[in-house]
């Protein structure tokens, strides 16, 4: 059986899941359960500086996002770090870590933008023997309004600042956690690069407003006929957690830099997409939030019988995909496939053809008898059909063989060519 043991930044873990910092990992008796349940690490939900406690709203503070079934897609979060005293918070990390010095504990960090603050609450962590430190640089509400969280993190030149403070006065390695609201997350990541950081996590929440309530007109969550922005998790932010993953990646300035992957993931199969982009592990909110801390255990088994099946390890699975994702303009145009339908495992339910005859390109043909076929004379391959189709592989692609004749076009499939080279493009003949 694969082994799943997980070295990160020298962060031992049983397994590559971890909980993010979150309500899920707010005390001892939360964390405890995690680890029962099967969770290799748990990132304690955020502290702040010793002092009057923040104060969160008593009212709702999650809005939500559902699927036609009401499944989660995702979560609106107007809650703030931790408004527990500091001083039990220490106490119980050094309790649990004691009890299971197996599981890798982090504890996320969020303290004002001035050295002596992060000297202090540094010092205050030491003796819990946490295994390391993640500086919140993504919180996008309540905390951001105060010069913390993404008020930092969309700034470069704090991002390195701040990191440098943390790695002089602490022996702990450094996660850099990255807001998602930035035009170019590479920036940030380079920013704590320079600043020295072991690794960095992302993505965090997004900044969103997820519905409104038509009777009171005000966002929702809604507290006292009011609502404000937070911070949007879950399923439906994982495709732009991918790509500023893959982003950082398959940058030159942080190759190699290690990456803690957060956003949507849900089942082994979104950690093992994300891994494969480049995150050496993953942390899970959303989907404990919503099934229970034991969804790990379908995550464990699930990557386990991937990595057995592919006859791979851990570390050959993380950074796989990178070398594959490229910019459009190096796309192979020359590559042509066509739609087909499996008629015999078609239910002639028609969805294809009416988002094709609707929306795309006329390449699907209603016969007598409800029979769908493609008119591969019109077919550019958008692959919508596929997409549609109630019947998993009842419609699949067909590439086309070098030299085939391209019924739509009438030319033959070429070799290799992308659009920097192609004679539509004015800067390839301008190179001429």
């Amino acid at each position: 059986m694969a082994d799943l043991r997980s070295n990160f930044i020298g962060i031992k873990s049983p397994n590559p899941f971890w909980l993010a910092s979150a309500p899920p990992t707010d005390k001892e008796y939360n964390v405890r359960r995690a680890f029962q349940a099967g969770w290799g690490g748990v990132v304690w939900k955020t502290l702040g500086s010793e002092g009057p406690p923040v104060v969160n709203v008593n009212g709702p503070r999650y809005g939500v996002v559902y699927g036609a079934d009401r499944r989660v897609l995702g979560i609106n979060n107007i809650e703030l770090i931790t408004d527990r005293p500091l001083e039990v918070n220490l106490r119980e990390i050094k309790s649990v870590k004691r009890d299971y010095p197996d599981r890798a504990l982090i504890i996320s960090l969020m303290v004002p933008c001035d050295e002596d603050s992060w000297r202090d609450i540094l010092h205050r962590i030491e003796d819990t023997e946490a295994d390391g430190v993640e500086l919140n640089f993504g919180c996008p509400h309540g905390m951001a309004e105060r010069g913390m969280g993404s008020a930092v993190g969309q700034v470069p030149e704090y991002i390195e600042m701040v990191t440098r403070w943390v790695k002089k006065h602490s022996r702990m390695p450094c996660i850099v956690k990255l807001t998602p609201n930035i035009s170019d997350v590479t920036k940030p990541a380079e920013a704590a690069k320079r600043g020295g950081a072991d690794a960095v996590s992302l993505i965090n929440t997004i900044n969103s407003i997820t519905s409104v309530d038509l009777d009171l007109f005000a966002p929702q969550p809604t507290i006292d006929g009011k609502g404000s922005h937070g911070g949007y998790c879950g399923p439906a932010v994982k495709p732009i957690a991918l790509n500023m993953v893959a982003e950082i990646a398959r940058n030159p300035a942080t190759a190699g830099l290690p990456i803690s992957g957060i956003g949507g993931v849900t089942t082994w199969r979104d950690a093992a997409e994300f891994m494969a982009l480049g995150a050496g592990n993953v942390q899970v909110c959303t989907a404990a939030m919503t099934y229970g801390f034991k969804v790990v255990q379908e995550m464990i088994t699930g990557l386990h019988d991937y990595l057995d099946s592919h006859e791979m390890t851990l570390p050959d699975l993380v950074g796989r995909a990178t070398p594959n994702v490229t910019d459009w303009q190096h796309l192979n145009l020359n590559y042509v496939t066509k739609a087909v339908i499996d008629q015999d495992a078609c239910i002639s339910c028609g969805r294809c053809y009416a988002a094709c005859e609707d929306t795309s390109h006329q390449a699907i043909a209603m016969k007598p008898g409800r029979v769908f076929e493609v008119i591969e004379e019109e077919c550019v391959a958008c692959n919508l059909c596929v997409d549609v189709c109630p019947v998993e592989d009842c419609i699949t692609m067909r590439e086309l063989e070098i030299g085939e004749i391209d019924k739509r076009t009438g030319i033959p499939r070429g070799d290799y060519a992308n659009w920097t080279s192609h004679p539509n493009n004015p800067m390839a003949r301008a190179a001429e």
